[in-house]
C-alpha cells in the first residue's frame, strides 16, 4: 500500500474517538517491533523520524528501511518528520516523499512562528504534504539533537485557546500540537500531576466555535513511562532516578475522545528497547552476538507497542476504516 496522509488518518480517528499512535523510529529494531504490531492489530500508522535520528541514521538508510517496511504490510502508513526547527529541513523531508512534516516554531515569537509555519505549510501544500505545528512550549527534552543533545525547559507556556484559532487562520496548518501539561522525557512530573483537560476542551472548542470544524490537535511527550519498564532497567543494571513519571493512561483517554487525533509515542519505547537489552545481557553476560540481545528488546518494543494500540490510542482494527 503507498504511504498516506494523516489528513485522511485523523478525519477518521475525530469520527471513531480514537487517536493515530505517533511512533518514532530511529533503527531497523523499532522499524520491525512497531510495524508488525500494527500489522497484526490492524492499526493505522504514523512513522516518526526526528532530526536526531537523521542524523543518528542517515535519511538514506531510515527510508529504505521504510520502503522495506511498507512492501510486507497492507495497513495505512503515513511517515512524518518530528520535530522539524528550519524550513529547509521541512523541505527536504517533503522533497524526500515524507507525506507529513512538523515545522515547530514553539520557542519563538507567536509572530515569527506563524511567518515560518506559514512559509511550511504553503510548500508543503503544493506538494502533496499536510503540516503539524505547535503553539506553547513544553517542559522537558523539547528537540532531539541527535549527539549533540537537545534543549531542555524546565518553564512551559500552556497553549492559549484564543492565539490557538489566530494561529491556525493565520498559517492554514493542518493540525496542532498543544501544550498543556504534557512533556518531553522519562521525567514529566513530580507526584501526582495529571493534563489539563479543560484547557483542552477549550482549545478543541474555540477552534470549532471559530468555524474550523473538529480541528485535529496533537499531544507531544505523551508517553507513560510505564514503572515495570523503569523496575527492569534498574534491576538490571540502570540508574534512573525514581521520580521517572509520565502521562496517566487515563488523560489520554480523554483527550483522544475529544479530539486528539495524535497521540506521540517515543520514550516508552526506548525504555521498552533498554529494558529488554539489559535483561538479556544481564541474564546471559557471556552474550556478544546483538541478534541475541536486540531480539528480545524488539519483542519488548513490539508488546509495547500492542498495549498503545489497543489500550491507549485505541486504533487497533482501525485500519481499513
Amino acid at each position: 500500500m503507498p504511504l498516506t496522509h494523516t489528513r485522511d488518518l485523523f478525519a477518521k480517528a475525530i469520527k471513531g474517538k480514537y487517536a493515530i499512535g505517533a511512533f518514532n523510529v530511529n533503527n531497523m529494531e523499532l522499524l520491525q517491533a512497531i510495524v508488525e504490531a500494527c500489522e497484526e492489530e490492524k492499526a493505522p500508522l504514523i512513522l516518526q523520524i526526528s532530526r536526531g535520528a537523521r542524523e543518528y541514521a542517515n535519511p538514506v538508510y531510515l527510508k529504505k528501511l521504510i520502503e522495506a517496511a511498507i512492501s510486507v504490510t497492507n495497513i495505512p502508513i503515513a511517515v512524518h518528520l518530528d520535530h522539524g526547527d528550519t524550513f529547509d529541513l521541512c523541505k527536504q523531508c517533503v522533497d524526500e516523499g515524507f507525506t507529513s512534516v512538523m515545522i515547530d516554531g514553539s520557542n519563538l515569537p507567536f509572530d515569527k512562528n506563524v511567518e515560518l509555519t506559514k512559509r511550511v505549510v504553503d510548500y508543503a501544500h503544493k506538494h502533496n504534504a499536510v503540516v503539524e505545528a505547535e503553539l506553547g512550549q513544553l517542559v522537558g527534552a523539547q528537540f532531539d539533537s541527535g549527539d549533540k543533545g537537545g534543549a531542555y525547559s524546565k518553564s512551559g507556556v500552556y497553549t492559549d485557546p484564543d492565539e490557538a484559532v489566530q494561529f491556525v487562520k493565520l498559517t492554514g496548518a493542518d493540525s496542532l500540537a498543544v501544550a498543556i501539561g504534557n512533556s518531553h522525557g522519562a521525567y514529566k512530573f513530580k507526584g501526582s500531576q495529571h493534563l489539563d483537560l479543560d484547557r483542552l476542551l477549550a482549545i478543541k472548542n474555540a477552534l470549532k466555535d471559530a468555524g474550523l470544524g473538529d480541528y485535529p490537535l496533537v499531544l507531544h511527550g505523551a508517553s507513560s513511562v510505564p514503572q515495570e519498564l523503569v523496575d527492569d532497567i534498574n534491576k538490571y543494571g540502570g540508574k534512573l532516578g525514581s521520580d521517572t513519571s509520565g502521562v496517566p493512561e487515563s488523560d489520554l483517554e480523554v483527550a483522544r475522545r475529544n479530539g486528539v487525533a495524535k497521540i506521540n509515542i517515543d520514550t516508552d519505547l526506548r525504555l521498552a528497547m533498554t529494558a529488554g537489552i539489559r535483561k538479556a545481557l544481564a541474564e546471559k553476560p557471556e552474550q556478544f552476538d546483538p541478534r541475541k540481545y536486540l531480539g528480545p528488546a524488539r519483542a519488548r518494543v513490539k508488546e509495547l507497542v500492542r498495549h498503545k494500540l489497543r489500550r491507549v490510542v485505541c486504533c487497533a482494527g482501525h485500519a481499513f476504516d
